[in-house]
């Protein structure tokens, strides 16, 4: 099936959405203490200690980013933070409320202003880290990010089998590309998403590498110019590619196609990716084993 008919959840905020996020967390927080902490989802914290009342009337040194996770920095080096998955949102409060939305996890409270942090849908995968001084937590094991010096020498020189669709999402090979941006990043690269990384010759990879930098970079400068939180529980149409199943590719303006999964959908073009040939639906793969 070129895959129309994929009903599957929405992409998660990627590395353009979560970093414009954090800039503008960070001048709506910067210098602002921590006067509390509503813990409105009992699952969505991951840890136990230090406990979030301890960092009670200390103040925010800096709003940050890495890979999908914002990262908020305390004076005395404790850190809180937030991992949206597939559904979280994230509001600005100014005043804070006392309302708890459906799907709320946490209301942090900074004053005059509070964040809000709530998930829709049912998957119930967002979360929230308060973490010691010199604690990493899940970002431990993060890849590195694409404008590093060794995004650019994995992809350059690592002879792996694997898909670069797969590669592109892993997280902990590259850290902050989805499924949305990987598939406008293989598009661009005029690259099928299921061609393994050691398939491709010298000049494709260096391709991709140029590929997801300015995809990113182009959707980091649209992102910046919105404003507020990062509330909607949809994100909008901000691909090029991914969740345009059926209209024109940009390049060669053929219809694009999908592959279906149970999960998720890489979208791309036949015509510009995979030498005219509309890939197969992969949903039953796992019963014909």
């Amino acid at each position: 099936m070129a895959g129309g008919s994929y009903t599957g959840p929405p992409p998660m905020p990627e590395l353009p959405e979560m970093q414009a996020l954090a800039e503008r967390l960070d001048d709506a927080l910067a210098g602002r203490r921590l006067v509390g902490a509503d813990l409105l989802g009992f699952s969505s914290l991951k840890t136990v200690s230090p406990a979030a009342a301890e960092l009670v009337s200390t103040a925010v040194h800096a709003v940050g980013r890495r890979g999908k996770y914002l990262v908020v920095s305390f004076e005395g080096g404790r850190r809180i933070l937030v991992h949206l998955s597939q559904g979280g949102r994230v509001d600005l409060e100014r005043p804070p409320k006392s309302t708890r939305p459906r799907g709320a996890l946490v209301r942090l409270h900074f004053g005059e202003v509070a964040v809000l942090v709530k998930e829709h849908g049912t998957q119930r995968k967002a979360g929230w880290w308060v973490l010691e001084q010199g604690d990493d937590g899940p970002l431990a094991t993060l890849g590195p990010e694409p404008d590093h010096p060794e995004f650019a020498q994995r992809f350059l020189a690592t002879d792996s089998g694997r898909r670069l669709h797969t590669l592109l999402r892993d997280q902990h090979f590259v850290a902050g590309v989805g499924r949305g941006y990987a598939d406008d990043a293989l598009n661009r690269a005029k690259l099928s998403p299921f061609a393994p990384l050691r398939s491709l010759d010298a000049a494709e990879r260096q391709r991709l590498v140029d590929a997801v930098r300015s995809v990113l970079a182009e959707a980091l400068g649209r992102e910046r110019r919105r404003e507020g939180g990062l509330s909607g529980a949809s994100l909008g149409a901000r691909f090029a590619v991914h969740d345009r199943v059926g209209q024109p590719c940009l390049h060669c303006a053929g219809p694009l196609a999908a592959v279906n999964f149970d999960s998720h959908q890489v979208v791309y073009c036949p015509r510009c990716q995979t030498g005219g040939r509309v890939l197969a639906d992969r949903r039953l793969s796992r019963l014909l084993r």
